[in-house]
């Protein structure tokens, strides 16, 4: 940075402008990006030396090393994915071994339009459909609360797990006084528990059922993102297999942009991965820690989710499995020594999670 620290950080486009300028001598100091521009400068990649930056960076491959930070930068990848031109677009339609797009009632050229998670359809979520919901006409006093149970399932047998879920817009009640809006998998807040073994076989099919564009992004999977964690438009699917290869507790979520608009609106949940051999008995429970922004009621009584305000990164709760203070009002209970496992998610969006029993160790 300048030493006076007066001067202001250059703009996305500016960044994007100056990637793309050709390189001068030691001699152009006078140039726009040379030695004399004393503008701060972002460094993308994991290594930001001179040695790391010697050769040209096109907009594609600044686009790329900027995209890591859409997550840890609220809003950035929703301006990227603006910036982002249609001939990048090009590889986001391709199949791949064990991946499929089903559509329905759709048409060869419909299923070339699907999109990867960066495309502008999926973008325009913020300006066109931040604040509409399927919940219109939905009054928040029809809609019963149910305490969400984190007692892990058994794992699938067989070696073989199934899964056909569907993306939907639910009202959910998360306490005596709140009823939000949902973008949810499966209806819920946060979406159903997944539990495997190591070397399992997931098989998994996405539907998408609303207008906005949705995708499914494993963190325990190893598989081609542009492939499998594509965004599928309403009544279509997105089809794909993976192994886990490594035991513990992983987050499952939208991956369409902006990432922090649909993991903040309640497409979020945890998929538990056991060693293969197995763990001794105990009883198991989930805990997914998660975060609302919401805005006010609308006629009904229900609200909606608040882009705006998760960029602010206030929330208004942060629970464990979407329900504020559940487990105090219908505590998780167990018998005086009982083993007792917890598998822990942090799905953010934004927040750290700090978990820890108060008052045995």
């Amino acid at each position: 940075m300048h030493p006076d620290h007066e001067l202001p950080p250059p703009a996305l486009s500016e960044l994007l402008a100056a990637a793309e300028a050709p390189r001068g001598d030691a001699g152009d100091a006078g140039d726009a990006g040379g030695a004399g521009d004393a503008r701060p400068v972002l460094l993308l990649g994991q290594h930001a030396s001179a040695a790391g930056l010697a050769g040209p960076v096109s907009r594609r491959g600044f686009l790329a090393r900027a995209s890591v930070l859409s997550l840890a930068v609220p809003g950035l990848g929703a301006a990227l994915a603006g910036c982002a031109r249609d001939d990048q677009r090009a590889d986001s339609t391709a199949g791949g071994a064990g991946t499929r797009t089903e559509t329905s009632g759709r048409g060869a050229a419909d299923r070339g339009a699907l999109q990867n998670s960066s495309s502008r359809l999926d973008t325009a979520v913020v300006h066109e459909a931040h604040g509409r919901t399927t919940a219109a006409g939905v009054t928040a006093a029809s809609v019963p609360f149910h305490r969400y149970d984190p007692t892990l399932p058994p794992a699938a047998t067989g070696g073989v797990v199934k899964l056909h879920w569907h993306a939907r817009e639910t009202a959910v009640r998360i306490d005596d006084d709140t009823v939000v809006a949902g973008w949810t998998f499966e209806g819920d807040i946060p979406g159903p528990i997944v539990h495997c073994r190591v070397g399992d076989t997931v098989e998994f099919t996405l539907t998408n059922d609303v207008d906005i564009p949705h995708s499914m992004d494993f963190h325990a999977a190893q598989v081609d993102p542009k492939v499998a964690f594509r965004s599928v438009t309403k009544g279509q699917s997105v089809t794909y297999t993976f192994k886990p290869k490594w035991a513990g507790a992983f987050m499952y979520h939208c991956g369409t942009a902006p990432v922090l608009m649909h993991i903040g609106s309640g497409m979020y949940g945890a998929i538990i991965v056991s060693p293969k051999e197995g763990l001794a008995p105990a009883r198991e429970f989930v805990l997914v820690q998660g975060e609302c922004y919401l805005g006010a009621a609308g006629a009904g009584g229900v609200r909606p989710f608040d882009y705006q305000k998760m960029l602010s990164t206030l929330p208004d709760f942060v629970s464990f499995n979407g329900r504020p203070n559940q487990y105090i009002e219908a505590p998780i209970r167990v018998k005086r020594g009982d083993r007792v496992r917890f598998w822990v998610v942090n799905a953010g969006p934004t927040h750290p999670c700090n978990f820890h029993v108060v008052g045995e160790q």
